[in-house]
């Protein structure tokens, strides 16, 4: 039985509004149930990015305009593309090739 791994576009949100303490992973997690949007968030291992991954290829502009409605000055960059399995919170876990 063949079955084919899902992936995910990774997208970092970044602004000078501190992103930890607004439940901004919680809120973006609750719009994507409602949406019905395929959706991870984590944050970064210093706490100060929070990252998204949606399906690759999902267009993102829903989840962008969300962010930005909740964090005007929010600076939205995709990190990853088609990431089979991915962890958010540190990106170089990813790499397949740094393991034995």
């Amino acid at each position: 039985m063949s079955v084919a791994l899902l992936r995910w576009d990774i997208y970092e949100i970044r602004s000078s509004t501190p992103l930890q303490g607004m439940m901004l992973r919680g809120r973006l997690r609750k719009f994507a149930n409602q949406k019905q949007i395929n959706f991870l968030t984590e944050n970064d291992e210093d706490g100060q990015i929070v990252r998204f991954a949606l399906i690759a290829h999902d267009d993102a502009t829903v989840m962008n305009e969300y962010v930005r409605s909740l964090v005007p000055d929010a600076k939205i960059e995709k990190v990853g593309d088609a990431i089979p399995n991915p962890v958010l919170s540190k990106l170089k876990v990813n790499l397949d090739d740094r393991y034995n």
